[in-house]
């Protein structure tokens, strides 16, 4: 097995491994035993679903932990220079895509480390899939503002730029402030404006829809507290 950097995406949810993810990821897999994460447990817990007879005592897990550390991440890439490979998980989807990885992958690419990115679900690309809104033109924002008058200048912000460019604006929010973000958007964003809510993408929880904000307005939002959303707009 080549000495790489493998992008190992996990499930978003409980969803049965193999309807969400191709047979080959299983097999990079049990050819790894070095494996940078976000949190241990999780990891080993996913590794398990993938292999009920994975060697995880014969692993070896390097924490991410919440700040990037530079040094510590390039001495988390020391197997490879044994021509071992190494693995990153993430704790749900895609790894390096809003997640901590990207600072791993980057000292790779800085090192001209061979880095695979794994086929796997990505709740970004899904939501604008099935959102009807464009797909041609858009843009993650990541997380906005905590506070609420700066999330509004933000959200406002987006908007302008949705409508002048055509442009589909997607942004995340922890699961517990899901409903104050949607209670924003509808008190920010012209009746006309289209959003849309895409949660719990590939779980049995999966509740996509599309409506303007003068509908949203009239809707009743499931209960989402728990349950990872993403919002989009144009």
């Amino acid at each position: 097995m080549e000495a790489a950097l493998y992008l190992i995406p996990c499930t978003l949810g409980d969803t049965p491994i193999d309807q969400v993810l191709p047979p080959y990821n299983a097999e990079v897999i049990r050819g790894i035993r070095h494996f940078i994460v976000e949190e241990v447990r999780t990891a080993r817990r996913f590794l398990r679903r993938v292999d009920r007879e994975f060697p995880i005592d014969d692993s070896t897990f390097y924490e991410m932990g919440k700040h990037a550390d530079e040094a510590r991440f390039v001495s988390y890439l020391a197997p490879l220079a044994k021509g071992l490979p190494v693995g990153v998980i993430s704790e749900a989807g895609c790894p390096a895509v809003a997640d901590p990885g990207a600072d791993i992958v980057a000292i790779a690419q800085r090192k001209g480390i061979h880095v695979v990115p794994l086929v796997g679900p990505n709740s970004m690309i899904m939501a604008v899939m099935a959102s009807g809104l464009n797909g041609q033109s858009f843009a993650f924002n990541g997380y906005l503002p905590i506070d609420e008058g700066e999330r509004a200048r933000r959200l406002q912000v987006l908007e302008k730029r949705a409508q002048h460019e055509r442009q589909t604006q997607l942004f995340i929010e922890t699961p517990y402030r899901n409903r104050r973000m949607f209670e924003t958007l509808v008190r920010t964003l012209s009746p006309k404006t289209r959003m849309c809510i895409a949660a719990g993408i590939t779980t049995q929880d999966e509740w996509i829809r599309t409506r303007t904000i003068a509908e949203w307005k009239k809707e009743t939002l499931p209960d989402l507290s728990k349950v990872p959303a993403i919002f989009l707009m144009l």
